[in-house]
């Protein structure tokens, strides 16, 4: 080989041992870039994956607070009246909304079977007090004749018996001649107090059966000049009922109108189908303007508690662990913990146990929240996403 192609040879290698080192350090430089632009995608995916909260600080209840609960009215006396005697309806004096007198006549029932029974007893009544008092005459006689020795004292004291017997047979004429008597004054249907006629039944001519299980009722009366306030106190707040409270009352047809109502007494107990104490109020009501079966609003003062803090109910977390809440650490790490609710306002609740005002909540937390995640606060006046 010639000396001229050694050079040649060196220069070759040479060559190409710089295009080896120049491709190799392209390829460390595409790596490196590719590694950082991987680790700012990780970075940047955590960080949109971190969950954005909103957080607040819990309110002294030291104000008291309102509680809103359904209740319904029912009038303060009602009755269906139903009849007493079996006949045919004669005539009804009464229609609905009438008001009526304590006494006053509702309605006649024409019932010539129980006219013929009473006249029937009254003979029969007859007849046993004519018994009766021959018997007694009889027994006198024959005691008589006994203090001449006319008769034998055993002839006496059947005569004497038989006035007895005579004497009883009397009274239970009497007493069954009474007893269709008074049935016989239910033939005029009276109201048995003061009221509205609510509901009439019945009509001219209509046969009337007494006594008998299902029959409708002829009328329903109801006194409307008080009515009576039924509300289920749910357990939690049965302390907050006292004697000699007041609620407020609203119902629908009146919309922006409150009434008044007084304790009158409770269930003392605690339904066990409902978990609530019944509490019953009386509101006066002289012009009609509440009506018997309405549903109602009941407002309750709650007294201020210096011992609970108030939060939204949208920052409460229910898991197997029970009732909790999340709060915010320092370095913006999520803590759960549980928490007892004294009292529940419905958007709102008082915590009378495991808060305190300077714990930092978090408000509407995301379901797959856990202990000691990191979070990203959103920034003041945004909002963040709902709850699913």
């Amino acid at each position: 080989m010639s000396s001229e192609h050694v050079p040649n040879r060196k220069r070759l290698m040479l060559i190409g041992i710089g295009g080896l080192s120049l491709a190799a350090l392209l390829v460390a430089s595409g790596l490196a870039a590719r590694t950082r632009e991987e680790t700012a995608v990780v970075g940047w995916t955590e960080k949109q994956a971190m969950p954005v909260v909103t957080s607040f600080q819990p309110a002294q209840n030291a104000k008291g607070d309102t509680l809103h609960l359904p209740a319904h009215l029912e009038a303060w006396s009602k009755a269906p009246i139903n009849a007493r005697v079996s006949g045919y309806l004669k005539d009804w004096k009464t229609d609905i909304g009438s008001q009526v007198q304590a006494g006053q006549v509702l309605a006649e029932i024409d019932s010539p079977e129980l006219d013929q029974q009473l006249a029937q007893t009254h003979a029969h009544l007859l007849q046993q007090q004519a018994t009766a008092r021959l018997a007694h005459t009889t027994a006198e006689r024959w005691l008589n004749l006994l203090a001449t020795h006319s008769v034998s004292r055993q002839e006496v004291d059947e005569k004497i018996s038989n006035a007895a017997a005579a004497q009883a047979d009397m009274q239970a004429a009497a007493a069954d001649y009474a007893r269709l008597s008074d049935l016989e004054a239910y033939k005029t249907i009276r109201a048995p107090f003061s009221g509205t006629i609510t509901a009439r039944n019945t009509d001219i001519g209509q046969l009337i059966k007494a006594d008998t299980d299902g029959a409708v009722a002829l009328f329903n009366i109801a006194d409307t000049r008080r009515l009576r306030l039924y509300v289920p106190v749910p357990q939690n707040y049965a302390s907050i009922i006292q004697p000699g409270m007041q609620v407020e009352l609203t119902v629908p047809e009146h919309p922006g109108e409150h009434f008044t109502a007084r304790l009158i007494g409770d269930s003392t107990a605690v339904d066990p189908r409902s978990g609530t104490l019944l509490a019953q109020f009386v509101a006066d009501n002289p012009n009609g303007a509440l009506l018997p079966g309405d549903y109602a609003e009941a407002t309750i003062k709650v007294a201020a508690d210096a011992h609970g803090v108030s939060i939204p109910s949208s920052a409460l977390i229910f898991r197997a662990q029970g009732t909790q809440v999340a709060l915010l650490d320092d370095t913006h790490h999520v803590h759960l913990r549980s928490v007892h609710i004294g009292l529940d306002l419905g958007d709102r609740l008082v915590i009378d146990q495991g808060l305190s005002a300077t714990d930092h909540v978090v408000d509407n937390p995301p379901d797959a929240l856990r202990e000691n995640d990191p979070v990203q606060l959103a920034e003041t006046g945004a909002t963040h996403a709902p709850k699913a």
